[in-house]
C-alpha cells in the first residue's frame, strides 16, 4: 500500500507528458509539451521564435472544382494524404522576428523592392523590408523579403533551436489554409474586407468587398481558421519550398515539395493586400523568382516534428 501511494504521489507531481499524452509530445524551449494537433495550442522554441501550432495528419482535395468562381487551369484537383502532423507558424513571420534574425546574423538585405502602384508592380530602389512604402510596426508581417531571405531565416532558426525549421511546401500551405474546408476560402465561398486584407474594391461571387486598406495589417488581424492560423488568405503571400510547375498534375500527393520543374521560379500561396479577391482562394497558385522582393510578399515557417 505504501509503495502504491508513493507511485501515485510521484505521478501527481510529474509533468503531463510523463503520465499519458493523447496528443503529440513536443520538446519546446527546454520543456516537453503534450499538444493535440488542430487544437490551436501554441508553443515557441525560443523567446524570439515564431509562435507555432500543430496541424493534424489527414487527406484533402488539392485544387479547385470547375464551378468555383475564377478557378484556373493550373488548379487541377488531386487527392493528397498528409501522413504525419507538423508544426506551422500561427502568423506570417513578423518584422520584429525578422529584425532579430538580421541583427544576429548581420545578413545584408539589398535595397530595392517591387511595390504596388495601382494595379501593377514597379521597382522602387529606395524601398526595403524596413521601409516598404507604408507604415508598419513590429507585429506587421515582414515584406520585401525574398525566397532566399526566407530560406536563410529558416536555417538560422534550425541552427539556433536545434529543431528542423523550413518553409512549408505548396501542398502543405493549401492544406493548412483549408483546415478541413473545401470552399474557396476556409470560411465559405464569398469574401469581404472584414475577413481578410486585399484589394477589396473588387467584388467576388457577387459580394462587394469594402474599403481597400492599401497596406499590411498586424499578423493577428481578423479571425483564425479552425487550426489556429491567422491570415491564410491575404495580407501577404507566403513563399513555399516548391519549384514552379504549370499545374497540380505530377504533385507527389504526400505533402512533399516538388523539386522538379522550373526551379528558377518558386511557388507562393495566399495572396496579398494588393491582390484581387479571387487571388486569395485556397487553390490559387503564384510564383516569383527566388531573389524577388515585393511589398505584398512575406513568408510563414514550418517545423518538422
Amino acid at each position: 500500500m505504501r509503495t502504491l501511494l508513493l507511485i501515485a504521489l510521484m505521478l501527481a507531481g510529474s509533468p503531463a507528458w510523463a503520465q499519458s499524452c493523447d496528443g503529440v509530445e513536443v520538446e519546446a524551449a527546454r520543456e516537453r509539451l503534450c499538444l493535440k494537433p488542430g487544437s490551436r495550442q501554441a508553443f515557441r522554441d525560443c523567446p524570439a521564435c515564431p509562435e507555432m501550432v500543430l496541424v493534424p495528419p489527414g487527406t484533402f482535395t488539392m485544387g479547385s472544382p470547375a464551378a468555383e468562381e475564377r478557378a484556373g487551369p493550373q488548379e487541377e484537383q488531386l487527392a493528397i494524404t498528409i501522413a504525419r502532423p507538423f508544426a506551422v507558424g500561427r502568423f506570417a513571420v513578423t518584422r520584429d522576428e525578422f529584425a532579430t534574425f538580421v541583427a544576429v546574423t548581420a545578413r545584408r538585405i539589398e535595397e530595392g523592392c517591387f511595390v504596388v502602384q495601382g494595379e501593377t508592380l514597379q521597382r522602387d530602389n529606395k524601398r526595403t523590408w524596413r521601409d516598404p512604402g507604408f507604415v508598419q510596426d513590429g507585429r506587421h508581417p515582414a515584406v520585401c523579403v525574398s525566397w532566399n531571405d526566407a530560406k536563410a531565416y529558416a536555417a538560422w532558426l534550425s541552427q539556433t533551436t536545434g529543431k528542423s525549421y523550413r518553409l512549408l511546401t505548396e501542398t502543405e500551405r493549401e492544406y493548412v489554409a483549408r483546415a478541413g474546408s473545401a470552399t474557396a476560402f476556409w470560411w465559405g465561398n464569398t469574401i469581404s474586407a472584414d475577413r481578410a486584407n486585399y484589394n477589396s474594391s473588387v467584388a467576388y461571387a457577387g459580394v462587394t468587398g469594402g474599403t481597400w486598406r492599401r497596406a499590411t495589417v498586424p499578423v493577428d488581424a481578423f479571425v483564425a481558421n479552425p487550426w489556429g492560423l491567422f491570415n491564410v488568405h491575404g495580407n501577404v503571400w507566403d513563399w513555399t519550398e516548391d519549384c514552379w510547375n504549370m499545374g497540380n498534375t505530377g504533385n507527389p500527393g504526400t505533402g512533399a515539395a516538388r523539386t522538379q520543374g522550373d526551379c528558377s521560379l518558386r511557388v507562393m500561396r495566399g495572396g496579398g493586400w494588393g491582390n484581387f479577391p479571387h487571388t486569395l482562394r485556397s487553390a490559387r497558385r503564384g510564383r516569383e523568382t527566388p531573389d524577388s522582393r515585393i511589398n505584398t510578399v512575406g513568408f510563414r515557417i514550418a517545423r518538422t516534428l
